[in-house]
């Protein structure tokens, strides 16, 4: 999952439930709707799914709520161990979004949420195509992310938020690797998936990409 990015979590482990609660006024609007993009997700899938970045594992509990099998793949220890603290019962491996080792069986469906920009557009290309190897056909992935509709819609929320004070969101925006719909819609489509986009709040989308 671009592990450059881990150690940022060490810091916000403990916070990130708050944030994503709408605390922090200046993730407020990107964390706009959090709950429902949660079910969003899950009602999406069903069967056995690997969730990426389980994080404190609130997409978690709505999959096990409803009857899905989860595979956790979470690449920060403190995250890791807050979803096994909350979770003992599943596995929650070690791995991000291109490397991971899956022993297993049928997949069904892969999740995520607020996660695939901490790849670069190569690596979500790539990932895509491992994606694909693992699902059967008419298998799913369903991820909620910020995504733009352009490279242009970017930088103007980035602006946005420097005059509103917001400087961690905009360096969040500059520093990872936020894309756009029409490369993501190329990328699944190179990988052999068919894929909508659903807009959840003014950051948030929903890719909703069936195996062809």
């Amino acid at each position: 999952m671009g592990r450059e990015f881990v150690d940022i979590f060490d810091g916000w482990a403990h916070s990130y439930d708050e944030s994503v609660s709408g605390k922090d006024p200046e993730y407020r609007d990107v964390f706009e709707g959090y709950e429902v993009i949660l079910r969003e997700v899950t009602n999406r899938v069903s069967g056995t799914v690997i969730e990426f970045g389980t994080g404190t594992g609130n997409l978690t509990a709505q999959l096990i709520k409803e009857g899905i099998s989860v595979i956790g793949i979470e690449p920060n220890t403190k995250m890791r161990e807050l979803t096994l603290k909350r979770f003992p019962s599943i596995n929650v491996l070690d791995g991000d979004l291109l490397q991971f080792n899956i022993e297993n069986e049928n997949i069904d469906a892969i999740v995520s949420t607020y996660v695939f920009h901490h790849l670069t557009d190569e690596e979500k290309g790539e990932a895509l195509k491992k994606y694909a190897q693992l699902l059967s056909k008419q298998g799913k992935i369903v991820f909620a992310d910020t995504v733009f509709i352009t490279e242009e819609a970017k930088q103007a929320q980035i602006e946005k938020e420097r005059n509103r004070g917001f400087n961690n969101v905009a360096d969040d925006l500059e520093r990872e690797y936020y894309t756009t719909i029409p490369i993501l819609t190329n990328l699944f489509e190179e990988a052999g998936f068919q894929v909508s986009f659903q807009k959840m709040n003014d950051y948030v989308w929903l890719l909703d990409a069936t195996k062809k």
